[in-house]
């Protein structure tokens, strides 16, 4: 499909906050938190509009600072990500609401949840746990593993390398979709053969991620591999998530974590999917729940 065309809001403290907007202007709000590294433009690749409308939602895809077309923040917490969205969404008319993170988004939806008393539910997607947690980080794979331990210690090296992926994206061309299917598990792999579009989608969302060039990325990607400051005990909203068995990218111990650490949490896991077949596969149940959550 088309992506929407970008809105703009200017913030209080004179910043630029960029969004996509999918969905009936008169739904029930839901605000998705993308993944990593990743930009407002993944709504275009993981939101069927079909769906959204159907249900009676609408969902705002914002890009994070420094972040696609949104301005740098300097200094910026995860814990900073609330007030963000809630100037936005008080910009938009919205009361209520629900949150959904996606993956690397999960830190920032939950943020949501713990600060906003507007937000009355959040959904996890695939989402990352605290990679402070003893023994999280060595249930990632060993490519992910490397990504956060840069992010946390030499982000100056994870800078060089998204800038080497960028590149490799640029040139690589269909070439680019055949490695994600070759090294993706057979859910996954199934969606990127059968539909190559979304290989071209996930790239979309690191290119324009990297508009402004890597720092944002790698930003994100150091903010997540480092404390939160988020209590997840005291998130005082009901909290779903949704997890496939098979994911390779965020491992279902990241659910399990959540499961047993947030008071009110429903999981739901897929011993048939992965990453990238929960979001596809799963959507109407998904963006269902929440709606019912936030109306």
């Amino acid at each position: 499909m088309t992506p929407p065309t970008p809105h703009k809001i200017r913030l209080r403290d004179g910043r630029m906050l960029a969004y996509a907007e999918y969905g009936r202007p008169d739904g029930v709000p839901v605000v998705y938190c993308h993944g990593l590294p990743s930009s407002r433009v993944e709504g275009n690749l993981n939101i069927n509009p079909a769906i959204i409308e159907s249900l009676g939602a609408r969902v705002i895809v914002p890009d994070r600072p420094g972040i696609g077309q949104s301005d740098h923040q300097p200094g910026r917490r995860i814990v900073d990500w609330p007030s963000d969205v809630g100037e936005l969404t008080s910009h938009l008319g919205m009361g209520r609401f629900a949150v959904l993170g996606s993956s690397g988004g999960s830190a920032y939806a939950l943020a949501c949840g713990a600060h906003l008393p507007q937000v009355k539910a959040v959904g996890i997607v695939g989402g990352v746990a605290p990679l402070d947690v003893p023994g999280m980080l060595k249930s990632f794979s060993v490519p992910l593993r490397m990504m956060f331990r840069l992010g946390r210690s030499a982000p100056g090296v994870l800078n060089w390398l998204y800038r080497m992926n960028l590149r490799a994206i640029r040139r690589g061309g269909h070439k680019a979709g055949q490695r994600m299917a070759a090294m993706s598990p057979p859910p996954d792999r199934t969606l990127i053969l059968e539909r190559p579009e979304i290989a071209t989608g996930f790239m979309a969302c690191f290119e324009e991620a990297c508009r402004n060039g890597t720092r944002g990325p790698v930003t994100d990607t150091s903010l997540i591999a480092r404390p939160w400051g988020v209590d997840l005990t005291t998130i005082p909203v009901p909290v779903m998530v949704w997890h496939g068995v098979q994911d390779r990218n965020v491992p279902v111990e990241c659910a399990q974590y959540f499961a047993r650490t947030i008071p009110d949490c429903k999981a739901t896991f897929y011993p048939d999917d992965a990453h990238l077949s929960v979001p596809f596969n799963h959507q109407a149940e998904i963006f269902s729940a929440l709606v019912a959550a936030a109306s």
